[in-house]
């Protein structure tokens, strides 16, 4: 009897030793499992730029209003008919005597 009880015990404790520590085991599943969790976060903001990107095509593919921004912020370009004016502020750290000096390009 005494060795029946013997084998049961050693049975139970390798079952439960691959049970926390074993390959597959508890804590395998854990890890598994945080890591799922941290790929679904990154998919929703892989997801989320895609659904941007796709946005941003469709409208320079159907409309000019997009290409006629992109043109004027990337490119400086300006219609015909218009005037630019460039403004440039004055450099606090020359410290000229006249406030009003005009500035050369």
């Amino acid at each position: 009897m005494r060795l029946l009880t013997l084998i049961l015990l050693l049975l139970l404790g390798g079952l439960q030793y691959d049970l926390w520590l074993g390959k597959n085991g508890l804590s395998d599943y854990h890890e598994l499992s945080d890591a799922i969790t941290r790929q679904q976060q990154d998919n929703l903001v892989l997801k989320d730029r895609n659904n941007l990107i796709y946005r941003e095509i469709d409208d320079l593919t159907s409309g000019l209003e997009a290409i006629e921004e992109l043109s004027r912020n990337d490119l400086g370009y300006i219609k015909q008919g218009e005037t630019f004016y460039r403004i440039i502020p004055k450099d606090k750290d020359k410290g000229s005597s006249s406030g009003d000096a005009a500035y050369d390009d």
